[in-house]
């Protein structure tokens, strides 16, 4: 039990001072002692503390530290468990631009779910999108997560807090049209040896970009008709493993891809790694290569393009003419894969598997919208009838 008392003393400039002292026992059942300049502020920490001792969730401030602190604690231990590069630069950032200046100084055992609640709120008032304050607060969460594996503080206060996606803000997936893949398809059979069966792996094989730029030969199997992912290069170039186990898998291709592929290989220069899309160096391409001179010039030349924009002004070159891009993203050929298997009525656990996802769920909200198209709401409840009645 808290029992507050009031001290009285001579500071050296021969004023007296005043303060009011909270002396209490930690779950341990160590004594500890807090000093307030109100009487009030003392007896509300006193009645604080003694709830959260009595439920194991207290921490003394001289066992907690700052979320500051906690923070370089946490991109510390990244750089032990070998995080990405690109991974522990992003949790950098969210430190120093949207954690540290709101709640840096502030001590993990002083946080309170409302006023993360409040935080939350204030980076969606200061103009950050929900998806980077939910970001963000993921990376906040994780970082009192290892403070309160070390002890310095009890609980996890930012585990739930997060600013949920609104349906309005989530537009839904629209892959290429099949008229599209054809026109793709057909300029990439006409540039370099590389692009149409590199295109063709994208589009029916649901490869993520980092995965094809690792791709080894090793891993494709041209009898069978099997591509297997178990690497991915970085924005550096290095490869590694992918980010999650869901990663690791083996898709199916059909003939066409295996025919492109093995013509491919008879011209594919030889690298360290034996990539099956080696740079002109015999390393991964860098994925800006990749935009550039795979991605863009293709859809231009295929006339699956639009004029380039910037600040509502269409785009100029050197020679005053207008700068055209791509309507579609690298990883919109990856929803070419997903949306061509789905009219296929290839079941959504085995779409989720080829497309490397790390829950099923995932995929139903990407493609939920692809599967719902598939059914025909005459003919479903036609068949409940018929499942009872017979055939008429």
């Amino acid at each position: 039990m808290a029992t507050i008392r009031k001290r009285v003393w001579t500071a050296p400039d021969g004023t007296e001072r005043q303060a009011w002292q909270c002396d209490y026992r930690d779950a341990a059942g160590k004594r500890r002692s807090k000093q307030f300049a109100r009487k009030k502020d003392a007896d509300a920490f006193a009645t604080k503390a003694g709830y959260e001792v009595s439920q194991g969730v207290h921490t003394p401030d001289s066992v907690s530290i700052t979320v500051e602190q906690a923070g370089k604690n946490w991109l510390a231990r990244g750089e032990r468990e070998d995080l990405e590069k690109s991974t522990l630069d992003m949790y950098e950032q969210h430190l120093r631009l949207h954690i540290n200046p709101f709640l840096g100084a502030k001590r993990l055992n002083q946080l309170t779910k409302p006023m993360i609640e409040d935080y939350r709120d204030e980076l969606l008032d200061s103009g950050r999108s929900r998806a980077m304050t939910r970001k963000v607060l993921g990376s906040l969460s994780s970082l009192v997560k290892e403070a309160q594996r070390k002890g310095f503080v009890a609980q996890n206060v930012a585990e739930d807090v997060t600013a949920r996606r609104s349906s309005r803000d989530k537009a839904k997936v629209v892959p290429p049209s099949k008229e599209h893949m054809r026109m793709l398809i057909t300029a990439a059979a006409k540039a370099r040896p590389m692009d149409h069966p590199l295109l063709l792996v994208l589009i029916f094989a649901g490869l993520r970009a980092s995965e094809v730029r690792a791709l080894p030969w090793s891993n494709v199997d041209l009898k069978r008709g099997l591509i297997t992912v178990d690497r991915r290069a970085d924005f550096r170039n290095v490869i590694g493993p992918p980010k999650s186990a869901a990663g690791h898998r083996t898709i199916p291709v059909g003939p066409k891809v295996i025919q492109a592929l093995r013509k491919w290989r008879l011209r594919c220069p030889k690298s360290d790694a034996d990539l099956v899309f080696p740079s002109e160096k015999g390393t991964p391409i860098y994925h800006n290569n990749l935009y550039l001179f795979f991605q863009e010039r293709i859809q231009v030349d295929a006339g699956v393009c639009r004029p380039k924009a910037k600040d509502g002004e269409p785009v100029l070159d050197g020679d005053g003419n207008t700068v055209m891009e791509g309507l579609y993203s690298l990883h919109d050929f990856r929803h070419a894969a997903a949306s061509l298997w789905i009219a296929q009525r290839v079941d959504a656990k085995r779409v989720s598997t080829w497309m490397g996802h790390s829950s099923i769920q995932i995929t139903f909200d990407t493609y939920g919208h692809l599967f719902a198209e598939l059914e025909d709401d005459a003919e479903v409840v036609a068949a409940l009838e018929a499942g009872v009645f017979g055939a008429g």
